[in-house]
């Protein structure tokens, strides 16, 4: 059997920043997936600031299509409100090209990379494995059985090294998408549309690409024909339902419950398959790139580490940020998801809305850091989501004590 000191598993944004970051550091790296890249990625593209600052980690220019200065937004396909930032607020990427060159940057480091691979059964070793003291962790694919000191799954939620994690979830989301014909649209390239939608916390988006625009809009999974109804419509009242599209695409995206595992064994879930992203937003990237590359770090400074060691510098090092940010995205999404008219009335039409917005998206503040505020607190308590002044204190791996809704 081949040994590995790090096995990933998925080569998106977060697999290929765990790659980069291991081998990095001198741990020889497999990286796995079961499709060639570069592949098509449902995906707004748009990089806020945490992910600006994760890709300048590597050597290199990223590819970014557009610099985004401006936004505007609407509630319910409304009155347009526009905001000016006068400066960089996000970038915007297609993703088949970001996904590249992410891989590149790992394969550079001294990864190596096998597509297209399937990858049947994951056994997470360790001290419980049956196979002796602290086993290695062990990836069966159809090309043969790999076996590893650590297993990065980066394959999704229901990727079989995420299953072997046994990742739960608080909150799925159903999104839609269409890449269409920039060509006589009009858009503004510098440019970013949000619509607060009709269906509770659902929002829609228009994000420029150059010679395209990614047009979609988001909702809680379970009303599919309300949320395709809402697309439709957002095309007309942006007038872009005459334009020829691109690409047509879904996708699910998956948050986890705060109690969800984030490592079983020898095996760390990052991204996706542990259930990482900003819930208010469904912002993932920027989760995607900071969860593989500390999970990186982590894989090659815990090569000699017991399961126990690996798992708990695991959730420490996620637990820093990462989950706080998550705690208060829910505590956000709560919140507009009963006033979304006070939400946009504050971003659209206050000089503090706007600004809180902006230093968001530029990675100035974090959103757990924008509750630590006593203003900010009482401004959401009055649109009906509680937050304790000890947010920002609580480092615990189990994050935010309940989802939106509950």
């Amino acid at each position: 059997m081949e040994r590995f000191d790090v096995v990933v598993v998925g080569a998106g944004p977060a697999g290929s920043s765990a790659a980069w970051a291991a081998a990095s550091r001198g741990a020889s790296v497999l990286l796995l997936d079961r499709v060639e890249h570069p592949r098509y990625k449902t995906c707004g593209g748009g990089l806020i600031g945490p992910s600006l600052a994760e890709l300048d980690r590597r050597p290199g220019t990223p590819p970014v299509r557009t610099t985004v200065r401006r936004a505007s937004f609407t509630l319910r396909g409304g009155r347009e409100a526009v905001r000016d930032a006068g400066e960089r607020v996000i970038r915007c990427v297609v993703r088949p090209e970001l996904d590249a060159w992410l891989l590149d940057a790992a394969v550079a480091a001294g990864a190596e990379v096998r597509t297209p691979v399937a990858v049947r059964s994951v056994e997470p070793g360790g001290s419980g494995s049956g196979s002796g003291s602290d086993a290695d962790a062990v990836v069966r694919t159809a090309s043969g059985d790999v076996a590893a000191r650590v297993v990065i799954a980066a394959d999704g939620t229901s990727g079989r090294a995420s299953k072997a994690v046994g990742v739960r979830l608080a909150q799925v989301d159903l999104g839609l998408e269409l890449e269409v014909d920039a060509a006589g649209s009009g858009f503004d390239q510098e440019s970013i549309q949000i619509d607060w939608g009709p269906i509770p916390g659902s929002y829609g988006w228009v994000f420029p690409k150059g010679d395209t625009l990614t047009v979609g809009v988001i909702a809680r999974r379970g009303r599919p024909e309300e949320t395709r109804a809402y697309l439709r419509a957002y095309l007309e009242q942006r007038g872009l339902a005459g334009q020829r599209v691109v690409h047509e695409s879904g996708h699910l995206t998956r948050c986890r419950t705060s109690d969800s595992p984030l490592a079983a064994g020898r095996v760390l879930a990052v991204g996706d398959a542990a259930g990482l992203l900003e819930p208010w937003t469904r912002e993932g990237i920027s989760f995607a790139l900071r969860s593989g590359r500390l999970a990186g770090e982590v894989a090659a400074a815990g090569l000699a580490s017991s399961d126990g060691e690996l798992r708990a510098a695991h959730a420490d090092a996620l637990g820093a940020d990462l989950l706080p940010e998550m705690a208060a995205g829910f505590r956000c999404l709560r919140a507009f998801e009963r006033r979304p008219g006070a939400f946009h009335a504050l971003i659209a039409h206050t000089r503090p809305g706007w600004e809180g917005f902006r230093r968001l998206a530029s990675g100035e503040t974090t959103l757990d850091r924008a509750l630590a505020h006593r203003s900010v607190r009482v401004g959401l308590g009055v649109l009906g989501a509680s937050v304790s002044p000890g947010a920002r204190g609580n480092r615990s791996p189990a994050g935010e004590a309940s989802p939106a809704g509950d």
